[in-house]
Order: structure tokens, then C-alpha cells, then sequence
């Protein structure tokens, strides 16, 4: 026989140990909502056996079912800086990636258990009512059902007003896939993984003008992605656009409308040129790079031209208020003077195109050096009580203790709460580095993201990516659904604020007025009780 439990998707299944929650028989969703559960299976027994697998229900033309995968972890937690709200701080085997079913069939073995996750999505407009979800699973003659019972609300989510960009690297999908840059290939890989991140909540993506000038060790450079063209002849510069066009209008094919300019600068503090290639006379070469100190007058005379060009093509493409730039990324309190020099020579140039960037220090803001600071959350409080109009927010490796994170070894609770602090702070955007960052730390050296989660002992396991690279395509991880989760959960409390005129956080969720980024609800059943709670507000008002 074959024991099958229903769980939240906020459960984790770490193998050698027990799943400690209740089981879920039911949950309710809006109008245009995914949603997902996940069913954890034990064969009695020896041995494997194939299970065949459906699922009956009026929603099944939108339900797929995964099988939950287990990668390894070197890295859960940089040591002395865990805390008591991580699964585990020991190496092991971490469950994440959604595998799709081969025919309709899982293995499952009689020695561990094997968890499901079925996920589905609520067309909008969808009649309002009670749905039963019915999963059917079979072994030899034996056949096992388990009915799941999804509530759908007579409303829709709103469309999101958050901006959500996390890190596309192109030139990982090139390396891993074997593939040339720019080839037909490599372009369609790249629209493969940006439209698997849109379904997830990304809004907005980092155009790579240039390569990035992210993560590189100094002297080196990463495989080259350059979009914009440049032909020099003497001290003049032309500059091509074609490739940057292309890229835009693949963006738009996955419902993507924002763009981020990759650094002007290179990482921490602005010290160098990104590594720019052009033709002159008739030869492709380096033009700039770690060579080229930032303030330098031949890149100043380069961006000189190449920024006024830069932007009027933004503005043919109708990207005013939908495209930003940045100078250097998590720069820190020894880099003001740099920082301050590159920003005074790209500014004139720029027009109404605002510039962002990922930092910690409330001095750049203080001091007028950036506008719209991308916060870190261990560092957002100082920003926060400046009141700083559009702030937005970031977390990445550092963020580790008490705040929320995305990284295998935490709980999903506490990759989900995100959506509600982000309401709380009525913050405008949201920004994560790694998508697909298969490289090593510095990119020094292409990693197998199936067997190495952690940058090569660089980053606590998951940081640097959500998602997995098959065979033709993306392959989603857990962590990102419950992340599109908290992205739902921060919809539906806006439409919850439009309805009743006032914050529904306080009404729904304990401790909510007191909720900051380093404290919040972190067992799962005060996340999901909270957004049962929502719900029903929402039903409320919308029959009243």
C-alpha cells in the first residue's frame, strides 16, 4: 500500500526527518492566483516503484504536478552567523528543485518518502465557489485518492504594483548550455528563462548594455554580452542599437515592460570601467576595462557620447519612467569619493532616467550622492525612518540572521513574509541578485548548479539562483513559488486596503503592527492562518 499525506506548501521535506506539521485539506485563493499544495508519499514494501499519477478536477487543465527534488548543500549558513530559524545549519541534501513527471509517473521508494507539489492557477474571473482537487495515485492494482478542497473568491488579484527585477545573467546560459552569445540558441534560451521569471512576479530586467560589471574577479572578465555596438574612429564614437532592440522586445514577448542599465562602474565603489568591446579600424577589440580607472578621461569622453545617444533611443522605444540606470552596486562608506565622481559625470546625461542602486549606507542618501537607494533589509531601518519616497529594498548572502531570505536551509515562512513586510513599508520595489548565477564567486569558474548550491562554499546555499537549468529549459524551484507567494499575499492586501480604505494587516495577522524586517511570524500556520484571514475580509467586503 501507499500512504499519502496532504501538506502546505510551506512544508519542507528533509529526508531523515519527520514532517511535523498538520496536514492541509484545504485552502482558498483569488480570481487569477496560483496556488499550490504538496502530497508527500511512503511505499510499503522494498524497493522502488512507479506510481502513476493524475489529477481530476475543474481546474485541472492549469494543474501540474512535480516532483519535489533534493540538491545538495555545502554551505547552509556562513558559520557564527545562522540563527534558530534555519531548518538546519548542517550540510545535506535540501529539497528544491520542481521536477516535471516523465508519462505521468514518479518512483517512489519504500526506504524515504517522496513529496509532490501540485501547483494550479485560478483563471481570472473564475465563477466563485468550492473546487475539489482530487489526486489520484496508482501502484500495481492499488489505487490511493486524496481530494484537496480550493475556496475561490468572487474577486480578482489586482495586477502588480511592485517592481520585481532579479538578476538574469546571460552570459551563464551561454556557458552552461555550450551555446555562442547572441546565437539563435542562446536567444531563445534567454526568452525561455525570462518568461519561466514573469510567471514568477519579475517585472523589470538587467539589460546588459554591457557585460556586468557584477561579481568579477579584478582583472578578469566574464564571457562577453554586450548589447550595444560601438565603432570608434579617433575620439568619436557610433554606437549600434539593433541587438539592445531585439532584447527589448523579447522582454515585452514575456509581459516585461522594465529595464534596469546595467553599472556604469564596476562593483564596490565605482573604481574601474565595465569591460566594453568595439571596432576600430576594422578590428574588434577592448576598449575599456579594469585598466580603465572610472574617471578617466577617455571613458569620461565615452559616455560623453554614448549616454545622450543612449537615452533618446529609450525614449523612441517609449521607456521614460520604465527604464533606471545604475553606477555601482553595494557600494560602502570608503567609496563616497569614487562614487561621487562617476555620478557627477554621468548625471548631465541622463535626463529624467533615475539612477538606483544597492547599498547599505545611508550616507549616500543623506548626502544627495543617490536618490533611490536600494536598501538592504538587515540595513533598511535608518532608510525607513528617513521616509525616503519610492525606497526599495534587496537582500542577498548577507542577509542571513533575522531577516528573511530565500536559502535552502531556511523555512518557507520565511521567504514568504516578504510580501507582507514589503506591504507594511509601502516599499516600491524589490531587487535580488541571482536568477541563474552559475558561476563561482568573482566568476571565477562555471559551477553545475545541481551539485553545487552554494557558489563553490562562496554563499549560503541558494543564494546564488532559483532556478535550475534542464535540458531545454528552465526548471523552477520551491523557493521561487513560495517567493511568487509572497508576492500574491502583498496583491491581495492591497486590493484587502482598496476595500476597506485602511492597512488590513493589523486586523488579519498578530503582532503585525510591531512587524519589522528582522521580526515577524516565522511558523508557516501563522502565514497561512494570516492569509485565510485575508481572505475572508476580502470575502466580506466584496459580498457586502
Amino acid at each position: 500500500m501507499l500512504s499519502v499525506t496532504l501538506y502546505s506548501s510551506l512544508e519542507k521535506l528533509l529526508l531523515g526527518r519527520r514532517v511535523e506539521a498538520p496536514s492541509l485539506g484545504g485552502m482558498s485563493c483569488l480570481g487569477g492566483e496560483e496556488f499550490a499544495f504538496q502530497a508527500v508519499l511512503q511505499a510499503d514494501g522494498w524497493g522502488m516503484a512507479p506510481v502513476r499519477v493524475t489529477v481530476d478536477s475543474p481546474l485541472k487543465d492549469s494543474i501540474q504536478v512535480f516532483q519535489v527534488g533534493q540538491v545538495p548543500c555545502a554551505l547552509p549558513a556562513y558559520p557564527g552567523r545562522g540563527d534558530e530559524n534555519y531548518l538546519t545549519t548542517q550540510p545535506g541534501l535540501f529539497p528544491d528543485p520542481l521536477l516535471p513527471l516523465e508519462e505521468g509517473r514518479v518512483e517512489v521508494s519504500s526506504f524515504f518518502p517522496t513529496a509532490l507539489w501540485v501547483n494550479g492557477k485560478v483563471p481570472q474571473g473564475f465563477p466563485a465557489g468550492e473546487y475539489p482537487i482530487t489526486l489520484r495515485l496508482e501502484q500495481g492494482g492499488d489505487r490511493v485518492e486524496r481530494t484537496f478542497s480550493l475556496r475561490v473568491l468572487g474577486a480578482d488579484l489586482p495586477p502588480q504594483r511592485l517592481i520585481y527585477t532579479q538578476w538574469l545573467h546571460g552570459d551563464c546560459l551561454a556557458t552552461y548550455y555550450g551555446v555562442p552569445v547572441y546565437s539563435e540558441e542562446h536567444w531563445q534560451l534567454w526568452e525561455k528563462y525570462l518568461a519561466a521569471a514573469a510567471e514568477e512576479g519579475m517585472n523589470m530586467v538587467l539589460t546588459p548594455i554591457f557585460t556586468p560589471p557584477l561579481d568579477t574577479e579584478p582583472g578578469t572578465e566574464r564571457p562577453c554580452v554586450q548589447l550595444v555596438g560601438v565603432e570608434k574612429t579617433g575620439e568619436s564614437y557610433r554606437f549600434d542599437f539593433s541587438l539592445l532592440e531585439r532584447f527589448l522586445q523579447m522582454a515585452r514577448r514575456c509581459g516585461v515592460e522594465r529595464f534596469e542599465m546595467v553599472h556604469l562602474f564596476t562593483q564596490w565603489g565605482a573604481q574601474a570601467a565595465p569591460a566594453i568591446y568595439g571596432r576600430e579600424e576594422g578590428v574588434c577589440r577592448r576598449l575599456f576595462g579594469w585598466d580603465t580607472p572610472a574617471a578617466s578621461p577617455e571613458y569620461a569622453g565615452f559616455l560623453r557620447q554614448l549616454l545622450p545617444a543612449l537615452t533618446a533611443f529609450l525614449r523612441q522605444q517609449g521607456l521614460e519612467g520604465k527604464a533606471v540606470f545604475h553606477i555601482s552596486d553595494e557600494p560602502s562608506q570608503e567609496h563616497l569619493d569614487s562614487y561621487r565622481r562617476a555620478k557627477e559625470l554621468v548625471k548631465p546625461y541622463l535626463g529624467d532616467f533615475p539612477l538606483y542602486d544597492a547599498l547599505s549606507d545611508p550616507a549616500y542618501y543623506d548626502s544627495g550622492l543617490v536618490d533611490h537607494p536600494v536598501a538592504a533589509t538587515d540595513h533598511i531601518a535608518p532608510f525607513l525612518e528617513r521616509q525616503v519616497p519610492g525606497l526599495w529594498a534587496y537582500y542577498c548572502c548577507g542577509q542571513g540572521v533575522d531577516v528573511g531570505n530565500r536559502f535552502l536551509a531556511m523555512p518557507s515562512a520565511r521567504n514568504r513574509i516578504l510580501g507582507w513586510q514589503l506591504h507594511k513599508y509601502r516599499l516600491s520595489g524589490f531587487l535580488h541578485w541571482g536568477n541563474n548565477f552559475w558561476y563561482s564567486q568573482n566568476s571565477r569558474q562555471r559551477l553545475d548548479p545541481w551539485r553545487v548550491t552554494d557558489g563553490g562554499g562562496a554563499f549560503p546555499g541558494g543564494d546564488p539562483f532559483s532556478v535550475y537549468p534542464g535540458k531545454e529549459g528552465p526548471i523552477q524551484s520551491l523557493r521561487m513559488k513560495v517567493f511568487h507567494q509572497g508576492l500574491q499575499d502583498l496583491r491581495a492586501l492591497e486590493l484587502a486596503q482598496r476595500l476597506t480604505g485602511e492597512d488590513p494587516g493589523g486586523r488579519v495577522m498578530p503582532g503585525y503592527e510591531t512587524m519589522t524586517f528582522a521580526r515577524y511570524p516565522t511558523q508557516a500556520a501563522e502565514v497561512l492562518a494570516a492569509r485565510e484571514s485575508l481572505n475572508r475580509l476580502i470575502g466580506k467586503q466584496i459580498s457586502a
